[in-house]
């Protein structure tokens, strides 16, 4: 669990429909966070978007429209943490945007009975 003070966020920007060696893109990188280690991540999926090819997709459009659409993925922790995993993170992201910045943890907790071993 991380304490409170400096951390690291990073953010990547995917279409929940790209693809991986073994699947879909972003339920690799979930995965991937998950057995290095990583604090927290969380996966937000949009109702609408569009990136650098300027195709507006919507959750409503059907077809194909429908399943390109727009999902971020962001997790933080340490700095040291985050550069370790960093080369191996880029390498996986074929078609996307990632981008990381300073934090601050101001408080970080969790009851006894809500923890998971």
């Amino acid at each position: 669990m991380l304490s409170a003070g400096s951390a690291f966020k990073v953010t990547v920007y995917l279409n929940r429909d790209t693809s991986s060696t073994s699947g879909f893109l972003p339920n690799d990188i979930l995965d991937f966070l998950h057995k290095q280690g990583i604090a927290g991540a969380t996966e937000y999926r949009a109702h609408a978007g569009f990136g650098f090819h300027r195709q507006m997709h919507t959750s409503d459009a059907g077809g194909v429209e429908s399943e390109h659409l727009p999902v971020v993925l962001q997790f933080l922790d340490t700095r040291e943490k985050i550069s370790a995993i960093l080369p191996e993170l880029l390498a996986m992201v074929t078609d996307g945007l990632v981008e990381a910045h300073p934090t601050e943890i101001l408080k970080n907790i969790a009851t006894a009975e809500r923890v998971l071993a």
